[in-house]
């Protein structure tokens, strides 16, 4: 159980920092980062739905499951070409999608946050006012007031820098709590015999 616990922690830690490195990355590099992850996406999508057709092409039955993956092969193949030729398109959803893990990222904190309190740590509010205000962060990129596409990324990468931030101290405090509520349970448990 322990091992577990120390593993899960290190996972939520892990993502914690890629937020923070990602974060710090769109911020320091705003326009070649939006090309990359365009380019990146674009492209994956355009090699697996070539894959799919060549799949197709080259199968000796061509079954009701192959005819699916080739619809889908054409589909991702021309998704990925149009993301390759009109990257502005997706850029324009990135504050979108972005926001919406936010939004889940924070509501993931809320839940902790309450899970401190009947954990009864003191200042589990702190952590609650931490998961509201990354909801908020998140609805904001949704409802996407910025129209210039650098700025729109350097708010991304201060918004992630932050998650990433909360996710820390949220996580830590969690985990303390949890780890001093068992060192108690484990004192209670211990029976001592009288001489």
């Amino acid at each position: 159980m322990i091992n577990y616990i120390k593993n899960l922690k290190a996972n939520y830690t892990a993502s914690a920092l890629i937020c923070m490195v990602v974060g710090t990355v769109l911020i320091i590099w705003p326009a070649t980062s939006t090309q990359v992850v365009c380019m990146v996406l674009g492209g994956v999508l355009l090699i697996y739905g070539i894959i799919q057709i060549v799949l197709y092409l080259i199968a000796r039955e061509r079954t009701l499951y192959l005819q699916g993956m080739l619809m889908l092969g054409i589909i991702f193949g021309v998704v990925g070409a149009w993301i390759l030729l009109r990257p502005d398109m997706i850029i324009r959803a990135v504050p979108v999608i972005v926001g919406l893990i936010i939004i889940m990222h924070g509501i993931h904190n809320v839940a902790q946050a309450f899970d401190l309190k009947r954990m009864s740590y003191d200042r589990w509010w702190l952590a609650l006012i931490f998961g509201m205000l990354t909801v908020l962060l998140g609805g904001v990129l949704v409802r996407n007031p910025f129209t210039v596409v650098n700025t729109v990324v350097r708010v991304i990468g201060a918004f992630l820098i932050y998650d990433g931030i909360s996710d820390v101290w949220i996580i830590s405090r969690v985990f303390k709590t949890k780890k001093d509520r068992e060192m108690i349970i484990d004192a209670e448990a211990v029976e001592v015999e009288e001489p």
